[in-house]
């Protein structure tokens, strides 16, 4: 055989390999519709019902849950065969075992039943997104028709319980500040629900917050003044020419949580944040923990997910709005560029023991 046919002839496969990839395959189809079956549950209000650990009849469940028997009884078939639920065929009752309901409901730290959502969520764009695979572009923002109501219990996981013990104290010295009476700014607030949490705790100190989608601005407005919070304003805007559009030294602190990757144009974001910010002023951000590089993500315990949540959503809704498409996994190493860029220059990264998908980061001017 000469040097070009052996250079052409396909390598051995590994039996071995072929099986252990596919024996995973079947694993993770298995898991993906557990996941979906979660989804499902937590939606509907079944896995809140069960969350007291007591056995139920489908009949039961359906009653409590007001939802249709056949459905639940379909559902709790599922999940006895995912072990999500234990199953007693003599009584043909169910019941969700403790060590699950403190993952899976509001009965303990957590309720990691809500990133569930995320899979079903993306899966009503595949078709938007293929597209945009064969002929470029990104999916608007207005194609996700549930996406700011899943990052505001995705943030009420990661960001609102340790907002005030934990995150604010990364600046020592804003509490006091807050306390006195200080003017800020949060960028791609969303639904504004830490918003809410600073302007009831800080009535002293005045809060704004500007998002592109007028769905989630609708709903913080509202929100807001239901509950009194006079001291805080939300507004629509593209912050795409931030860079040229912030008021200058306006703010003592900005903050945005898991938001600069989704941007048009990111570093002029992050330029408009270092041009409103007063001499003394604190940026706050939180954002993806990655590496730059992907060799440098093969071991992130979620790096899977965050790469296929940037192809179906944060890259995508970039690159429909004529911009970069950074991506969730932009990584530490692109982070200090453009922290750099944009003229800070105090830029310290920190990471907290609650939350192994971000890292929290303090810069100064």
């Amino acid at each position: 055989m000469t040097a070009q046919a052996q250079a052409q002839a396909p390598a051995a496969i590994d039996a071995s390999r072929v099986a252990g990839f596919e024996s995973r395959f079947v694993t993770a189809l298995n898991e993906a519709a557990m996941l979906q079956l979660i989804s499902l549950a937590h939606r509907s209000g079944l896995l809140a019902h069960l969350a007291d650990g007591e056995p139920v009849t489908s009949r039961e469940l359906a009653a409590k849950t007001k939802l249709n028997e056949r459905y639940v009884r379909e559902w709790l078939g599922g999940a006895t065969v995912a072990a999500l639920v234990e199953h007693d065929p003599q009584t043909l009752t169910y019941r969700l075992p403790p060590e699950h309901a403190t993952l899976l409901t509001d009965s303990g730290e957590a309720n990691l039943a809500v990133f569930a959502q995320y899979l079903p969520l993306m899966g009503q764009v595949e078709d938007d997104v293929l597209e945009c695979f064969h002929h470029g572009g990104g999916v608007p923002y207005t194609r996700y028709t549930r996406f700011h109501e899943v990052m505001a219990e995705d943030s009420g996981q990661t960001v609102l319980p340790v907002l005030f013990d934990a995150i604010l104290p990364l600046a020592p010295e804003l509490p006091a500040r807050l306390e006195r009476g200080v003017d800020v700014l949060d960028l791609g607030c969303g639904r504004g629900l830490a918003l809410m949490k600073l302007a009831e705790r800080f009535p002293a100190s005045r809060f704004t917050g500007y998002d592109l989608s007028r769905e989630a601005i609708g709903w913080a407005t509202e929100r807001a003044a239901r509950r009194g919070l006079s001291n805080l304003r939300f507004e629509e805007r593209d912050l795409s020419d931030f860079d040229l559009t912030a008021p200058a030294q306006r703010y003592d602190l900005v903050t945005t949580f898991d938001a600069i990757h989704d941007q048009a144009h990111p570093l002029n974001l992050l330029k408009g944040v270092r041009r409103t910010l007063r001499q003394d002023g604190v940026y706050l951000a939180q954002d993806i923990h990655a590496s730059s590089h992907h060799h440098g993500d093969r071991d992130h315990p979620m790096g899977t997910l965050l790469y296929t949540l940037s192809i179906m959503h944060c890259m995508s809704v970039s690159l429909a709005q004529g911009g970069e498409g950074l991506g969730t996994m932009w990584g530490q190493e692109k982070a200090r560029e453009y922290f750099g860029k944009a003229g800070f220059g105090s830029i310290e990264v920190h990471q907290l023991p609650h939350d192994i998908q971000n890292d929290y980061w303090v810069l100064r001017p």
